[in-house]
């Protein structure tokens, strides 16, 4: 699959599981859209860095997440991936568990409700 392709459909997929999220589009090393309860980054629950030749799933607070078929990784103190190759990496129920349990830590660490919901954001300056 085209990755312009998989990275729409993993973005469509993560908007089936939490459809009232917000996403917010940065750029740093990749493009990458990360999805968040709120207008802030600290209250993301997941991410689709883009490179060149091939995308993750992340999760900003992977570290704190039940996964008990060790689907993620990486070694960073918190972030942790799952490389995506195609839709049967991610469209499963056991990525569907991960980020719920993500949107449940990140709710969980929220200081205050959403001011914005279902919008698209640049931070791409």
């Amino acid at each position: 699959m085209e990755l312009v392709k998989l990275f729409a459909d993993l973005r469509d997929y993560i908007f089936e599981v939490a459809p009232t999220c917000n996403e917010i589009l940065y750029h740093t090393h990749a493009l990458t859209s990360v999805f968040s309860l709120s207008d802030k980054l600290s209250d993301a629950f997941c991410m689709i860095p883009i490179y060149t030749s091939h995308l993750n799933l992340g999760f900003n607070q992977g570290t704190c997440l039940p996964d008990p078929k060790n689907l993620l990784q990486g070694t960073g103190k918190l972030i942790r991936h799952i490389p995506v190759r195609g839709p049967d990496d991610y469209r499963k129920p056991e990525i569907e568990s991960l980020i719920l349990s993500a949107i449940n830590h990140s709710q969980d660490g929220m200081k205050k409700d959403p001011s914005v919901v279902g919008a698209t954001i640049s931070k791409i300056k």
